[in-house]
C-alpha cells in the first residue's frame, strides 16, 4: 500500500506551555492527520535532550524527556489540583531553559500527590529506570557536568555501588515518577494514533552521547580511556556542507566487545524502541557499513579514517529477534555502494530527498527507480522547499521551474509543486514536513548541520490554523497519487 506521512517534531506542536507536548494539541494533530489522509506521523527522538538541546545527543536511549510531559494531562489525572496557567503559548520558538523551569515546578507538585500503583511498580522494575534516575540525580548534584567529571566514588557507583546514595532517595523516586508519566502519556497518545489509522515513525540515533546513561553503564562498549573520555569520536569528513567536516563528539563503539556480548547493547535499544514506535528510522545508517573515526585530540573532522563495521552480524540478529519491525535506513549522502547492498540485503527502506535531486551542488542526484524507499521534500536537516529555492541563483531557479513544468507541475507556489512531485513518486512512502505544506521559508528551518545552539531545534507552530487551511488541498494530493487510506 502506498502511504503518505508528515514530519513534525513533537516539540514543534502548538502548546499552552512553550513546547509541543503530549497534551491536547498532539491529539488534535492526530485528528488533522487522519482528516488530511495521512497514515504516518514522523517525529524526532524523544529522549532527554543533551548538549545544545539536540535530540541526537540524548542522556539516554530509553528515557523520555520530561519537557514533553503534558501538564494538562497531569491535571486531568488529579495529580495537579489546579490547571497550570498558560505559558509562552503563542511563541514561535522554544525557550528550553524557561520551559524546563516552568514545567519542573508543576512536575514536582504532581509528584507530591502521586501514589504508586501496580502499573507504576511494573514499569519501575525495568533495570534502566532506577539507574537512569540515579544517573540524572547525580548529574544534577554535579551541576549537570558529564559523568566522567564527577568524583571517583560517584563515577564508580555504576560498577561497585559503594557510594551511599540514600540521601538522594526522594530525588531518585522523583525521576522514576517522571519517567513513568512520560511513558504512560506517550503510550496513551500512540494508542490513540493507531486507533485512528496513524502510525508513528520514531528515530534512533546511530551513536549515543558521551554524557549519557548509555555510556556510563556500558563503558566497555565504547573506546574510552581510563578516565572515561573518548579516545576516538564520531563525525563525517569534509564535504560541500563543511570544509572541515562535522566533528560530532560521540564516542566510537568497541565493536569487538559488542560482538563478544552478542550485540546486546543494540538489541536492547531496538527492543525498547519497538514498543514505542510503529516504524524506526535509524539515523546515520551508513555507519553500519563504514564509520568515520576521528582521534579525539583533533579539533576538526579532517583527520580520520573509514573503518568497517559488522553491519551484517548486527542485522542478522535484529531480523531474527524482530522479524516484523519496520526499519527505515537513513542512507543519505555520498555513500559507497556497499551501504546500499547492506540495506537491500535486509529489504530495508532507504531515504531520498527530492530537494537534492534538483540541487546542482549536491552529488547525490541519482534517483533510484525502486519502490522500497521513503521519499521526502526535505528532512529536519534541510532548508524548507521555499527557503531552499529562494536561496538558489536565478539561473538555477529557472532550471528548477523548467524541469517541474515539463513534468506537469505548474502550481502557484514552488512548495506545492514539490509536494505533488513527492506524492506522485514511485516510492512506497512519501513524507513531507509541515513547513512545506504551509509554504514556510527559512524561518521554519529546524536544524542546520554542522552548527550548534540557537536557533537549531527551537522552531514551533503557533497554531494549526495554516495547516487546517491546507487540509482539503493535501487530501486531494494524497488521493490523486493513490496514497489515500482505503
Amino acid at each position: 500500500m502506498r502511504e503518505a506521512g508528515m514530519l513534525l517534531p513533537l516539540s514543534s506542536l502548538p502548546s499552552n506551555h512553550g513546547i509541543g507536548d503530549m497534551g491536547r494539541y498532539s491529539y488534535e494533530l492526530i485528528d488533522l492527520l487522519e482528516k488530511s489522509g495521512f497514515h504516518i506521523w514522523q517525529i524526532l527522538p524523544l529522549n532527554p535532550l543533551g548538549y545544545g538541546n539536540s535530540p541526537y545527543q540524548p542522556y539516554s536511549s530509553f528515557a523520555g524527556d520530561e519537557i514533553y510531559i503534558s501538564l494538562e494531562e497531569l491535571f486531568l489525572e488529579g495529580l495537579l489540583k489546579k490547571e497550570p496557567p498558560k505559558f509562552m503559548e503563542h511563541s514561535s520558538c522554544v525557550d528550553y531553559e524557561k520551559v524546563r523551569a516552568f514545567k519542573g515546578l508543576y512536575l514536582k507538585k504532581a509528584f507530591e500527590h502521586f501514589i504508586p500503583t501496580r502499573e507504576y511498580k511494573d514499569f519501575a522494575a525495568q533495570e534502566w529506570v532506577y539507574v537512569y534516575a540515579v544517573f540524572l540525580t547525580l548529574k544534577k548534584q554535579n551541576h549537570l557536568k558529564c559523568w566522567n567529571e564527577w568524583s571517583m566514588e560517584q563515577k564508580e557507583w555504576i560498577r561497585d555501588k559503594k557510594y551511599d546514595i540514600s540521601a538522594y532517595n526522594k530525588e531518585i523516586k522523583y525521576e522514576m515518577f517522571v519517567q513513568y508519566q512520560f511513558y504512560k502519556q506517550w503510550m496513551k497518545l500512540k494508542n490513540y494514533a493507531n486507533n485512528h489509522g496513524i502510525k508513528i515513525m520514531g528515530d534512533i540515533p546511530f551513536y549515543v552521547g558521551i554524557d549519557s546513561l548509555d555510556v556510563w553503564i556500558n563503558q566497555e562498549c565504547f573506546l574510552l580511556d581510563s578516565d572515561g573520555r573518548p579516545v576516538f569520536i564520531a563525525g563525517v569528513p569534509p564535504d560541500y556542507f563543511s570544509e572541515t567536516g562535522q566533528r560530532w563528539g560521540n564516542p566510537i563503539y568497541d565493536w569487538e566487545y559488542l560482538k563478544e556480548t552478542n550485540y546486546g547493547f543494540w538489541i536492547d535499544r531496538i527492543a525498547y524502541n519497538s514498543k514505542l514506535f510503529d516504524y524506526i528510522r535509524i539515523d546515520h545508517f551508513r555507519a553500519f557499513d563504514t564509520y568515520w573515526s576521528i582521534p579525539s585530540t583533533c579539533d576538526t573532522a579532517v583527520e580520520g579514517k573509514w573503518i568497517e563495521a559488522p553491519g551484517y552480524e548486527v542485522f542478522d540478529l535484529i531480523k531474527e529477534k524482530f522479524p516484523r519491525l519496520e526499519i527505515i535506513a537513513e542512507d543519505l549522502g555520498d555513500l559507497r555502494k556497499e551501504v546500499h547492498v547492506l540495506k537491500n540485503h535486509y529489504q530495508l527502506k532507504g531515504m531520498k530527498i527530492i530537494q537534492f535531486t534538483f540541487d546542482p551542488k549536491e552529488n547525490n542526484n541519482d534517483f533510484e527507480d525502486v519502490r522500497n524507499m521513503v521519499i521526502y521534500t526535505g528532512s529536519h536537516d534541510n532548508q524548507t522547499i521555499r527557503g531552499w529555492y529562494t536561496s538558489q541563483e536565478e539561473e538555477t531557479q529557472a532550471a528548477i521551474r523548467e524541469k517541474l513544468e515539463k513534468l506537469g507541475y505548474k502550481d502557484k507556489t514552488i512548495s506545492k509543486r514539490f509536494l505533488k512531485l513527492t506524492f506522485d513518486s514511485i516510492a512506497d512512502i512519501a513524507i513531507v514536513p509541515v513547513q512545506d505544506v504551509i509554504d514556510l521559508g527559512d524561518e521554519g528551518r529546524i536544524n542546520t548541520p554542522g552548527t550548534l545552539g540557537s536557533p537549531n531545534w527551537e522552531w514551533k507552530l503557533k497554531s494549526f490554523d495554516e495547516f487546517k487551511q491546507e487540509i482539503n488541498s493535501i487530501r486531494d494530493l494524497i488521493r490523486r497519487s493513490n496514497r489515500l487510506a482505503k
